[in-house]
């Protein structure tokens, strides 16, 4: 039976820990991998080599991971390079899966990450590789394609939420409270914005 990898990637979130633990539980109940391996930081940490095998910890270690803050596998911003500029580090990485008989890639992540896994697919495609790539969505921005909304956005939406509703209170205690400004993240996209809304 072959194995699986799973990696983070882009801002953490408190949920990002969930996903890997959920991918951990299925592969329990399903046993479709033989072994479930993790990148640390990411695509960065895989080529160069640092990876762990997550399916040799016990339940109490991986149920701490699971209520860990931030990314518990490290992060990174890695933009591996365009097809037509290299394929040099599409095989590199293709050669690590293929050394640890791994035939599922999990990355979990927000639009960079799910640009490099549909690069990553699309040249296994096309040289004949038999190794699935697939995306876990990730983002507090909401601004994946095809998603309702991504894991890790309904908590950053709490967060800004609170946050507006405690600087307001906070600044209406004063006569003259002037105007106060408040930024959030969102990328391209308001919908953190949209949340501060009451």
């Amino acid at each position: 039976m072959a194995n699986c990898i799973i990696a983070q990637s882009g801002g953490p979130t408190s949920v990002i820990n969930s996903s890997v633990v959920g991918l951990l539980h299925a592969n329990k109940d399903l046993g479709a991998f033989n072994k479930v391996y993790a990148g640390l930081n990411g695509i960065e940490g895989i080529l160069n080599g640092n990876i762990i095998e997550l399916s040799s910890f016990t339940d109490d270690e991986i149920n701490t991971f699971r209520y860990t803050p931030s990314s518990g596998l490290g992060s990174c911003r890695y933009k591996m390079k365009n097809l037509e500029e290299s394929s040099e580090e599409y095989d590199k990485l293709l050669d690590i899966l293929k050394i640890n008989d791994i035939k599922a890639f999990f990355y979990v992540g927000g639009n960079d990450s799910m640009d490099t896994i549909a690069k990553l697919g699309k040249y296994a495609k096309k040289t004949g590789i038999d190794i699935k790539f697939i995306g876990i969505p990730k983002t507090i921005d909401n601004d994946l394609m095809y998603t309702d909304h991504t894991p890790g956005f309904g908590s950053a939406a709490k967060f800004i939420a609170t946050t507006t509703l405690e600087t307001y209170l906070d600044s209406s205690v004063y006569i003259n409270n002037g105007i106060f400004i408040l930024e959030t993240m969102g990328r391209d996209t308001g919908w953190l914005a949209a949340s501060a809304c009451t």
